[in-house]
């Protein structure tokens, strides 16, 4: 039962992330409640209603009819001009900043919920509308009451749409994209600082163990890591994961190694934990938020755009991210009752600071603006507290090798002395 719930948790945070999850989920509520509303009617609720507050129910079948119909017409037109502003947003958002930020925007929560409050309330109004019975029958009563609802759901339509405008303008601005971005990642590297034991468990070497591969294909996202535990316990095994969470998994390549041999029906338990998507999301791998960021700041650095002040903007963000991994261990192993289970491969941070390093000393390296943004975060970043002594002197090679390509671009010497001068006030003394 344990192991079918961590599967389910694990389905559901993948289609949580779909556009289509909430609208369709609250759809459903409001054919659900239509549904009640139509029982209660039959139970009497709008006789009551006209007996206590008759102010509240429309007793004339032509007016309640046309006003439902005006209603839903009204929501499907705005619902229509949501949806083609959510396209233009990611049109705007893939042509200006980056593709890898549509997951982001696309899994949006607010957005998805005026969405499904649009779809609610039609399927409401669209079955209240069908239960009004145009005949005269003095035993009939109108259903009034269903109606007031439909027009109170209505004005929350109109009430969302607002919200959606202001939110939607909001949400393509370059500055609250970097903001979503870099909370997210904070918050996973702040989860995974606090849960890890600062002295990393031994885990043995791994060199002649069995491989075992993969049968899917697609973004490794995470896996159901209490099922894992309970597997390796039952059947005393070790486990190391060998792909780095985000990457690109092929089927057929090399996944996990066991400490032993194992047959085909646990092999198959153990990869049915693995959750793979064609999609990435930063709450699952932190490292994205790095990839995502340095991409928005090349693009505000290519020509056709030439955005400095962006570009130093990721750099901010990516200084703070830095100084948080600044505390995490490579090494990520899970343990129970202090024994190594469960080696997880994860990007080093040597590679981490490379991969951006790289691309901001080659589309930078002209920038006077830029350079400096980049030795004042490499100064700060050697200026904090790590759990691994080796991570600052990857700051100091990297400092080495942009100081390098910006000397050898740069030929203005006022240029070259103040770059020199950033360089030099580096403490440049490795571990």
């Amino acid at each position: 039962m344990k192991a079918l719930y961590n599967k389910l948790s694990s389905f559901f945070h993948t289609v949580e992330g779909k556009i289509a999850f909430y609208p369709a989920l609250l759809s459903f509520i409001g054919f659900n409640f239509a549904m009640v509303m139509l029982y209660l009617e039959k139970q009497g609720i709008s006789a009551f209603i006209v007996e206590h507050v008759p102010e509240l129910v429309i007793n004339n079948p032509d007016t309640a009819k046309t006003l439902l119909s005006f209603l839903t017409g009204g929501i499907i037109s705005i619902m229509v001009f949501s949806f083609s502003m959510v396209m233009v947003l990611l049109n705007q958002a893939s042509s200006n900043f980056s593709p890898r930020v549509l997951p982001g925007l696309i899994s949006n929560r607010n957005h998805q919920y005026v969405l499904g409050i649009y779809l609610a309330t039609i399927l409401y109004n669209t079955f209240t509308l069908v239960g009004i019975n145009p005949k005269e029958d003095a035993e009939y009563q109108l259903p009034g009451f269903s109606v007031l609802v439909g027009i109170i759901l209505t004005v929350v339509c109109f009430a969302a749409f607002l919200y959606f405008i202001h939110s939607i303008s909001q949400a393509i601005q370059v500055n609250n994209i970097l903001d979503n971005i870099f909370r997210k990642a904070k918050n996973r590297l702040v989860q995974l600082v606090e849960k890890e034991n600062k002295n990393t468990p031994s885990f043995p070497e791994t060199d002649d163990w069995v491989s075992y591969y993969s049968t899917e294909t697609g973004y490794f996202q995470k896996f159901a890591a209490s099922n894992l535990i309970d597997l390796c316990l039952e059947h005393e095994l070790q486990i190391k994961i060998l792909p780095i969470q985000g990457v690109f998994v092929l089927k057929g390549i090399p996944i996990i190694k066991v400490n032993k041999e194992i047959d085909e029906e646990l092999q198959k338990k153990i990869l049915s934990n693995f959750n793979f998507a064609r999609s990435e999301f930063v709450e699952d791998n932190y490292a994205l938020a790095f990839k995502q960021i340095t991409e928005i700041g090349m693009k505000a650095m290519s020509p056709g755009i030439n955005d400095p002040g962006t570009a130093i903007n990721t750099i901010d963000y990516l200084t703070e991210l830095f100084a948080l991994r600044l505390q995490k261990n490579d090494d990520s192993v899970i343990t129970q009752d202090e024994k190594s289970l469960i080696f997880i491969t994860t990007v080093n941070f040597p590679e981490l600071l490379y991969q951006v390093m790289v691309s901001y000393r080659t589309y930078c390296k002209n920038d006077m603006s830029c350079i400096q943004k980049l030795f004042i975060m490499l100064k700060y970043l050697l200026l904090q507290k790590t759990t691994n002594k080796k991570y600052h002197n990857a700051l100091i090679e990297e400092a080495s090798l942009l100081y390098g390509d910006v000397k050898n671009t740069l030929t203005n010497n006022t240029d070259l002395a103040r770059v020199e001068k950033l360089y030099n006030s580096l403490p440049t003394e490795k571990q």
